[in-house]
C-alpha cells in the first residue's frame, strides 16, 4: 500500500446551487416533484430560473459538499470533478480550493457550460431541486489522479453522477485503482430517481464486494431493496456491506457493522430552514471519525451533529465550526 495522500478523495458533479425561497404554491404550478431531484435540460434551467425569486449562488453538488464538512473536521481531502471554463467553474473552483479541498482537474472548453442546481426551499425547510448537469456529465477516465486514489484512505463516490456514461466510466476505473491499492470505497446512493434508472448496476457494485461504505436514506435503501419495511431492508443490505448506514431525517440514522447495529437521535436544532446537504454532511461526519479511527457510535454522532448544524441555514455548506460542535457533543 503507498503512503496516505488523502484521508478522502471524492468523484462527483462539480455544480453550483441557486436557492431561493418559494411558496408551497409556485412547486404545484411549475409542476415539480416536491422534496425530490428532477435532472433538466438547458431550456428546463431558464424557465425554472426565471421562475425563481431573488436567488443565492453557492457552490454545491453532492460529493464536494461531503468534502467541506470534512475539511471542516480536519481532514485531507481532494476532489475530482469536471467544470466548464465560464464563470461559475471559476466560482466553484474558488469556493473547493477556498476550503482547504485539492482540486485539480482541468475546466472543459466550449458547451455545455458548468452545471447548476436550482434549488426552491419552502417554508418548511424542504428542498426541491433540479439539477442542469451541464459540463459535470462529461468528465472523462483520463481526468482521474490514480495515483491520488491510490493513496488515498477512502474513494468517495456519489450517485449522483452514475448517470451519465462518460463519468460512469471514469468511476468504474477509479474503484478498481482504489481495490487494487487496498483502500476502501465509499458510495452514497443519492436519490431514489437514480436508483431506478441504475439499481441494478448498484446491486451488482454491492453483490460484487466493490463497496466498503455505504450511506443511503429511508427511501433510497427501500428503493434499492424493493422492502417498504425499514427493518427488512437494513437485514437484506447490511449483511453484503461491511458497513452500512441509513439516515431516517427526524428520527435519527443507524448503522450496522461488521453485523453490529448502532443508532443516533436526530441533533435537536431551534428550527429547520433548509434541509439541503443534510445527508451530505452526514456522511462528512460519518466518515470524518471513521478515518480517524473513531466507534461507529462516534462517526454517527459526528455525522448527526454535521447534518444539523447544515440545516440550520440556507446552503449545503457548514458556516460554524464543526470541529467544535463535535467536541462539545463527544466531550
Amino acid at each position: 500500500m503507498t503512503n496516505t495522500r488523502y484521508d478522502v478523495i471524492a468523484i462527483g458533479n462539480a455544480i453550483v446551487d441557486v436557492m431561493a425561497p418559494c411558496e408551497d404554491a409556485l412547486i404545484e404550478q411549475l409542476g415539480m416533484t416536491r422534496g425530490g431531484m428532477t435532472l433538466i435540460d438547458t431550456d428546463g434551467a431558464n424557465t425554472l430560473y426565471d421562475a425563481m425569486g431573488p436567488a443565492k449562488e453557492i457552490s454545491g453538488g453532492s460529493a464536494a459538499n461531503t468534502l467541506a464538512g470534512l475539511a471542516g473536521l480536519g481532514a485531507t481531502c481532494g476532489f475530482i470533478g469536471q467544470v466548464a471554463d465560464d464563470q461559475l467553474g471559476d466560482v466553484f473552483k474558488h469556493d473547493i480550493r477556498a476550503a482547504g479541498i485539492d482540486f485539480d482537474t482541468a475546466a472543459r472548453a466550449g458547451d455545455p457550460p458548468t452545471a447548476r442546481c436550482l434549488i426552491f426551499v419552502t417554508p418548511d425547510g424542504q428542498r426541491t431541486m433540479n439539477t442542469f448537469l451541464g459540463a459535470s456529465q462529461f468528465l472523462p477516465a483520463d481526468a482521474l489522479d490514480l495515483e491520488a486514489i491510490a493513496a488515498s484512505k477512502v474513494l468517495y463516490l456519489e450517485g449522483y453522477l452514475w448517470d451519465p456514461e462518460e463519468p460512469r466510466a471514469a468511476m468504474r476505473r477509479a474503484i478498481g485503482a482504489a481495490r487494487d491499492a487496498g483502500r476502501k470505497v465509499a458510495f452514497t446512493l443519492s436519490d431514489p430517481f437514480v436508483i431506478s434508472r441504475h439499481g441494478d448496476d448498484f446491486r451488482a457494485l454491492i453483490d460484487e464486494g466493490m463497496i466498503d461504505i455505504l450511506f443511503a436514506n429511508k427511501d433510497e435503501l427501500a428503493a434499492l431493496t424493493g422492502e417498504d419495511d425499514f427493518d427488512a431492508g437494513l437485514a437484506a443490505l447490511s449483511p453484503k456491506v461491511p458497513v452500512m448506514v441509513v439516515t431516517r431525517g427526524p428520527d435519527g440514522a443507524v448503522a450496522v457493522a461488521d453485523g453490529q447495529r448502532s443508532e443516533v437521535a436526530a441533533q435537536p436544532i431551534a428550527k429547520v430552514v433548509d434541509t439541503t446537504g443534510a445527508g451530505d454532511l452526514f456522511a462528512a461526519g460519518f466518515l470524518a471519525g471513521h478515518v480517524r479511527g473513531e466507534s461507529v457510535e462516534n462517526c454517527l454522532i459526528m455525522g448527526s451533529v454535521s447534518a444539523a448544524e447544515v440545516i440550520s441555514h440556507y446552503g449545503a455548506r457548514p458556516e460554524a465550526d464543526l470541529k467544535a460542535l463535535v467536541a462539545a457533543k463527544l466531550g
